[in-house]
């Protein structure tokens, strides 16, 4: 059994600033899938400073283990 735990780091325009529905999900940003939270969590860095301006732009960390393995949750 790996211990790799994917994770997907993607953003875009939100409709509201404090929510997670996206405006235009053909305009979804795909930064990229990580084996790890560490790694996710520094692209998610990179790319939440560089639209820290502008309040309608969201990038999120989506824990792809969590969906791919649903019984991991139970360790």
């Amino acid at each position: 059994m790996s211990d790799q735990k994917l994770h997907l780091v993607m953003g875009g325009r939100v409709k509201d600033p404090q929510g997670l529905e996206f405006a235009d999900l053909s305009k979804i940003e795909l930064v990229g899938v990580y084996p790890d939270y560490a790694q996710a969590e520094e692209a998610w860095r990179d790319r939440a400073q560089r639209t820290v301006d502008d309040a309608e732009m969201k990038f999120v960390v989506v824990h792809l283990h969590r969906l791919l393995q649903p019984d991991m949750l139970k360790r």
